[in-house]
């Protein structure tokens, strides 16, 4: 992978950047990303924040080796401090952290955030608390997706602020759109998972004793939940 070739995961990711936007990569690795959009003529302008100092030299040498450097800033910083009111960002993508990491992000610096701009997560699991971050913070899921990659499962989910919203807890869970459309890859991977929660539970049933009752029911629900998910026609 690239700023030519990006991965399938960050292709899916690139697909729902806005034409003519202003993207903040938080956790932007190599730079790929927001290269690869600004060599296509999609996005007007971007910021490459990256927390550890190793990725951030590497994405300043993406940017450079593609005579970016006008377009595009490379910020050495955590989470949104990359992003400066100047900057004028309408668009933020996060890929490759976990769900929880993301939400962690967007709740410490809220304050940096206008309101305004389309949410594109790419989280690596802990995909429920991050939509219930959304919804207790006024964005509306719109557009989901699930892919397969080098045998990884990833979601990506495209949020912008609406005002209140409210999902059930399955939809939290599965997602609220995934649900509707039931995709191939999403079947696919709530079928794999719904094996993995059947040998767990097998497991804590050998174990007996020593296993919170609580833990037990809550992947005995989660069971349940995706056997009726994956009954519906």
């Amino acid at each position: 992978m690239n700023e030519q070739t990006l991965s399938m995961r960050l292709e899916r990711v690139a697909a729902h950047v806005p034409a003519g936007a202003r993207l903040a990569d938080i956790g932007s690795d190599h730079g790929y990303l927001p290269v690869a959009l600004m060599r296509r003529g999609v996005i007007a302008a971007a910021v490459a924040g990256e927390v550890a100092l190793t990725p951030f030299r590497s994405a300043e040498r993406t940017v450079r080796e593609n005579d970016l450097d006008p377009w595009i800033t490379v910020r050495l910083a955590d989470g949104l401090a990359a992003i400066e009111p100047v900057d004028e960002i309408t668009a933020i993508s996060f890929c490759g952290m976990g769900g929880e990491t993301i939400r962690d992000i967007l709740e410490r610096d809220k304050a940096r955030l206008s309101g305004q701009e389309r949410l594109i997560l790419q989280p690596n699991g802990g995909e429920p608390p991050l939509r219930q971050w959304l919804m207790e913070n006024g964005y509306r899921i719109l557009c989901e997706e699930v892919l397969r990659e080098n045998r990884f499962d990833y979601e990506i989910i495209v949020a912008e602020r609406t005002g209140p919203v409210t999902y059930t807890a399955e939809e939290l869970y599965f997602g609220p759109l995934q649900m509707q459309v039931r995709s191939p890859a999403f079947l696919v991977k709530w079928q794999r998972k719904l094996r993995q929660k059947h040998k767990t539970l097998n497991q804590f049933a050998r174990a007996r004793q020593g296993m919170p009752e609580e833990k037990v029911q809550d992947v005995a629900r989660q069971a349940q939940w995706i056997t009726a998910l994956l009954a519906q026609a």
